[in-house]
């Protein structure tokens, strides 16, 4: 049993057994930023969004001030808006508001979905972060989030790691509720094809992309998903 998860254990040959719903949209690609955006990144970005289907990008940086943090989103915001990506602001609920932005990332210490929806309103997208936690994404669920995110499910230099899920979370999540759900943590082209066959659908990256040739590896991603 994990720490969070009161359901217990799940089978894991529960992915093995998983076949897709033909009515689900086919997995995405979902974009985190680094957490140095500034000077020649917003160039990054644009190369990036152009290299293949891009779902979304989050806005993630950390320790700055929110005037400081809006500075450095605007340029990225209108990249996205420019090619339809939505543009989701990472833990903060009032820099997404400020910014008019198309969704905020919550993670588990950082709000509520139903305070998020009261201060952003009915339109804004809300995601939230569920580690390994069958629970814990059936509360963001019933707290009106509009996704759910389970991970990481490889190691990660992005951000320290205490929750390392099996793959069969995102089919028992797929075959239960259509609510979608994002795979995250140490996701790159070559070992991204479970979790999409286990039914993820959306793939959220940033190592992947940005410590590398970022357009090479967005065209990477998409030869994934379009397999």
């Amino acid at each position: 049993m994990t720490e969070d998860d009161p359901l217990g254990p799940l089978d894991p040959e529960f992915a093995a057994q998983f076949r897709r719903d033909d009515r689900r949209p086919p997995c995405q690609l979902y974009l985190i930023s680094p957490l140095d955006v500034a000077g020649g990144f917003a160039d990054r970005l644009a190369r990036a969004l152009d290299a293949g289907p891009v779902a979304a990008f989050q806005f993630r940086v950390k320790d700055i001030d929110r005037h400081a943090a809006a500075k450095l989103a605007e340029p990225l915001q209108r990249l996205c808006a420019d090619r339809e990506v939505a543009f989701i602001v990472n833990d903060s609920i009032s820099l997404a508001k400020r910014l008019g932005a198309d969704g905020v990332h919550l993670g588990q210490d950082d709000g509520d979905p139903r305070e998020a929806r009261d201060v952003l309103g009915p339109n804004v997208q809300i995601g939230v972060t569920c580690h390994d936690s069958r629970h814990l994404a059936m509360e963001a669920g019933e707290g009106g989030a509009d996704y759910v995110a389970f991970g990481a499910f490889y190691p990660t230099t992005t951000k320290a790691v205490k929750h390392m899920p099996e793959p069969s979370i995102l089919s028992w999540w797929a075959s239960m509720f259509e609510l979608p759900s994002v795979a995250i943590g140490g996701i790159t082209p070559d070992n991204a094809a479970p979790l999409v066959a286990a039914g993820a659908d959306f793939l959220a990256v940033s190592g992947a992309v940005w410590n590398g040739d970022e357009a090479a590896a967005v065209a990477a991603f998409a030869k994934v998903l379009n397999g």
